[in-house]
């Protein structure tokens, strides 16, 4: 693990979130994008190494959609950066630890993996690489 990549924030309204940490934060969001895949549209902010993603559903029924309905807005990941994924993965599962998505496309171009919350006291973590 190289450091924290980004944390990922389930947000409802996506304009209303962003002026929130363009306020904190002192700048606006440097990227958004839509991620049709997670049915997502995310906004980043940078913060010195970090990110902060920003998070909507574009589906009620997608991942952050029903994260929302289930556990209301707030929190969803943490996101770590590795060089290699899949030797990330290879040495986590090999330790016990279950992957629930991915390898897999995300979104600032990187491809990504999930462990269960279950194996990691209850935090959503993802694991991203640069996408080759």
């Amino acid at each position: 693990m190289k450091r924290i990549e980004h944390i990922g924030i389930a947000v409802q309204d996506l304009a209303e979130a962003e002026k929130v940490f363009e306020d904190i934060l002192g700048h606006p969001p440097f990227k958004r994008e839509r991620v049709d895949s997670e049915a997502v549209e995310v906004s980043f902010f940078e913060t010195g190494e970090s990110k902060v993603e920003l998070l909507a559903t574009t589906e009620p029924e997608g991942p952050i959609g029903q994260h929302i309905q289930k556990r209301g807005p707030g929190l969803h990941h943490l996101a770590f950066h590795v060089d290699d994924l899949h030797e990330e993965i290879a040495r986590l599962e090999t330790m016990g630890y279950k992957i629930i998505g991915g390898p897999k496309s995300g979104a600032d171009g990187k491809i990504i993996a999930f462990l269960h919350p279950s194996d990691t006291v209850k935090v959503l973590v993802e694991l991203c690489a640069d996408a080759p």
